[in-house]
């Protein structure tokens, strides 16, 4: 083939074989990023039969217009009302769970854990969004796999599933850990060390991480072979189903675990410390198994710097979230709703885009006419692949939020209490929070691909970070402005 050695090297593993996917071959190729059963259709090979070099010139230019109406992998083209009742009824019922997160954490912040221990609050947004990182992780890696014809054979469905929640048990026990020593610094640096809360706050972390993952891990996996066999793309349905109950669980865990341990660390030390064995004892066994999975022995040792930077990322949300709670009533409350519809709306285009690369490209090539920064509207409104889905998630943000920041109040409150300017402020931010996030997710997933990682691993846990951190600022700030002119939240609400 003319070219081929300008973009597969050597060292690569190249095997032909007979299935086709519009007239292209598929490969299997084996390198850094995946294991040698990873699939990849070769969309890069032009007409000719030869394969594009990174540097070649496309074969023609095309414009937007065009650009948009090419199908985003290389099956059929889904249709519009299609994927947006796909996205729309799992992003709803996600948006219940956020409004319940809301909620718990809103009832909750006044427990006697909550008001002593103040780093508590700084875990929350943490592990809310290391239970998505993980989940999301999860359900784009399965959803990719079986997009791509690998979730047929029994057999290998359950080796992939076992692999990957045993993989996502040692990611939870680490990152949990790691993110606790984070809120046991805040905790010193804003009050005083104190050896009984680091176990509280390491058990509490670990219980909750690891139990939430495990649950909800189950569901991923039949809601993404339930997808399959009912013939709907999981891209679409698994990200905001891992989230609809995920958020709510995890702060409902973590409430729960830390009153409990906080009571009992008055009375005796052992309960945390047994917990922590227990879970520091199994590790080595979830290792174990990873690390004989075909499916997950990469990720085992590829997989960490995105999820533990995105830890630190979600922890600075966590401290923003603990300074604003005091100054803001009901902020507590709007925090996860807008978090959440984030981070589920980037993380349904995020494993829409990685699972076309791998349809379309082979790792570290980027497809024809496709550049890694793009102009904001063309990735947003007009001019991409990626743009007919994204308006369709801002309209699915625009209206979902504000049936979220309604509901919530009316159930917070016992009745409608919003005004409109905290309405209309609510509604920028988070509109300005989505957008962000998905010009972002164009630009990191391409990004990813070009560097020859697996965007499917490591994107979404930066995504679902910033989302947590954007989204806590940006909602700071309509609070802020509010106060500004008088408008705060509930100040019409007669005491």
């Amino acid at each position: 083939m003319v070219g081929a050695p300008d973009v597969v090297k050597p060292s690569d593993k190249v095997e032909f074989y007979s299935p086709h996917v519009n007239g292209n071959p598929i490969f299997t190729i084996s390198d850094e990023i995946g294991s040698p059963d990873s699939g990849f259709t070769m969309a890069s090979i032009n007409s000719n039969g030869d394969l594009k070099s990174p540097g070649s010139p496309p074969d023609k230019k095309i414009t937007d217009a065009d650009a948009e109406k090419q199908p985003l992998s290389g099956k059929k083209e889904e249709r519009w009302w299609s994927t947006l009742m796909q996205v729309a009824v799992p992003f709803f019922i996600a948006g219940c769970g956020t409004i319940g997160a809301g909620l718990v954490l809103g009832s909750v912040r006044n427990w006697d854990v909550f008001r002593e221990v103040q780093a508590i609050l700084v875990l929350v947004p943490s592990l809310s969004g290391l239970k998505g990182n993980l989940d999301m992780c999860l359900a784009s890696r399965l959803s990719t796999q079986a997009n791509l014809g690998n979730m047929k054979s029994s057999r290998e469905v359950v080796s992939m599933v076992i692999g990957n929640i045993s993989l996502v048990q040692v990611q939870a026990i680490v990152a949990a850990t790691v993110v606790s020593m984070f809120a046991v610094v805040v905790n010193t640096i804003a009050d005083t060390f104190n050896g009984e809360y680091v176990l509280l706050l390491t058990s509490s972390a670990i219980f909750t991480a690891t139990t939430t993952c495990f649950v909800l891990d189950f569901v991923m996996v039949m809601v993404i072979y339930g997808s399959q066999k009912f013939k709907v793309n999981p891209d679409n349905v698994a990200t905001p189903l891992a989230a609809s109950i995920g958020d709510i669980v995890s702060n409902s865990v973590l409430a729960v675990t830390a009153q409990y341990m906080f009571e009992q660390i008055k009375l005796s030390l052992w309960q945390p410390i047994a917990l922590l064995c227990v879970y520091y004892s199994l590790l080595p066994v979830w290792v174990f198994i990873v690390w004989k999975n075909k499916y997950t022995k990469t990720v085992l040792t590829t997989g960490w710097t995105p999820v533990i930077s995105a830890l630190f990322i979600s922890g600075i949300g966590g401290i923003v979230l603990d300074q604003a709670v005091n100054q803001f009533q009901g902020y507590e409350v709007f925090q996860p709703i807008v978090n959440g519809v984030g981070g589920n709306l980037v993380c349904v285009q995020s494993s829409r885009l990685a699972t076309n690369l791998h349809q379309t490209a082979i790792p570290g090539v980027l497809p024809e006419n496709t550049r890694i920064i793009e102009w904001p509207w063309k990735t947003l409104f007009y001019g991409t692949t990626a743009a007919k889905v994204a308006r369709m998630l801002l309209v699915l943000a625009l209206c979902g939020q504000i049936i979220f920041m309604v509901v919530a109040d009316f159930v917070f409150q016992g009745f409608v209490s919003l005004q409109f300017a905290f309405g209309i402020t609510y509604v920028l931010c988070s509109l300005t929070q989505v957008m962000v996030l998905l010009y972002l997710s164009y630009m990191l997933i391409h990004f990813m691909w070009k560097l020859k990682k697996d965007p499917d691993n490591a994107a979404i846990p930066y995504l679902t970070a910033l989302g947590d951190l954007l989204g806590s600022v940006f909602l700071l700030l309509a609070f802020l402005i509010l106060s500004l002119f008088g408008l705060d939240y509930g100040n019409n609400v007669s005491k």
